[in-house]
């Protein structure tokens, strides 16, 4: 069965389930990319800091050149690093990602997070003062979005969007943007579900995309923020995937499709990344939507201290 598209508020087309890559070694990423290309996805989301463009590229350029795919059959996402904000400096970005994933162009490029860096020569993804205090940098969103426009003007992205941002500063964009933002990349599963901004977004015409959709239990210990707390063991979760003889995991992805936000859950396994995309063959009910709803704890699973 085709992954269902969703349609951006500029018209393009976009898939509604796509493959995550964060937290995967060359192999892994790799493997995993050619068994989700080959059970039929064509949105891979990636991003600067995970390290893995590279790696992305090469199988990229393998099926291309085999004549197993098309540039146009495949969606590729990255992200914005944080040390690059000034609107100057977002195309560099850009550049370097295009190199690494060999490619003219992304489909779609996110501001990874609302926070900005200064470079200070300490090295690593987060900068830092003499003090050991990250070397955050005064830089408003609404001047990062200019060179976030100028990357869709040059045709270097087709789409672009935001990571993690909240309400106030969606709003602060939308204000001043000739391009508006497509997408809100956010963490969302049912027991932090994002009903307030997926409502505030939908006013906008911007799309959720959840990230941590399953409770990513694997996360390492520094980004967990809420102990061990395990969502696929959810007793209504795995009453509801016992009457439809599908995974927990399914019924989780199953419940963000149906309220038309976007999923890319990441998985190194070919046989759960051919189970996470065998979610379109049922529908839940709206009492068991309703269900779901009602799990909701307002509980972040992240930790994001930036």
């Amino acid at each position: 069965m085709a992954i269902p598209m969703v349609t951006f508020n500029n018209g393009n087309k976009f898939p509604i389930l796509g493959l995550g890559t964060w937290q995967a070694t060359k192999e892994e990423c790799q493997n995993s990319i050619r068994a989700a290309l080959d059970a039929g996805y064509r949105h891979i989301d990636t991003a600067y800091a995970y390290g893995n463009e590279a790696d992305i590229g090469e199988v990229l350029q393998e099926y291309m050149k085999a004549g197993k795919l098309k540039r146009s059959d495949f969606y590729i996402t990255t992200k914005l690093w944080l040390t690059y904000h000034q609107p100057e400096r977002v195309v560099e970005c850009l550049n370097i990602s295009l190199t690494n994933l060999k490619l003219d162009y992304v489909d779609l490029y996110l501001i990874h997070n609302p926070c900005a860096l200064e470079e200070t020569g300490s090295g690593g993804f987060v900068p830092m003062r003499p003090d050991g205090t990250p070397a955050f940098l005064n830089m408003p969103p609404e001047k990062t979005w200019e060179g976030m426009q100028k990357a869709v003007q040059l045709g270097k992205a087709k789409n672009i969007g935001v990571s993690n941002f909240t309400c106030n500063q969606i709003e602060r964009i939308c204000k001043i943007a000739t391009i508006k933002p497509v997408t809100n990349q956010v963490e969302c599963h049912a027991y932090f579900n994002q009903a307030e901004m997926q409502r505030f977004c939908q006013q906008r015409g911007i799309l959720l995309t959840s990230y941590g959709s399953l409770g990513s239990p694997g996360r390492p210990d520094m980004f967990k923020a809420a102990g061990n707390t395990i969502l696929l063991d959810d007793p209504v979760i795995k009453k509801i995937a016992d009457k439809y003889k599908k995974s927990a995991g399914q019924v989780l992805l199953r419940n963000l499709t149906q309220r038309n936000i976007l999923v890319i859950p990441k998985s190194i396994k070919p046989a759960r990344i051919k189970q996470n995309m065998q979610i379109f063959d049922f529908k839940l009910t709206n009492c068991e939507m309703k269900e779901i709803e009602g799990l909701q704890k307002n509980v972040r699973l992240f930790k994001n201290d930036l």
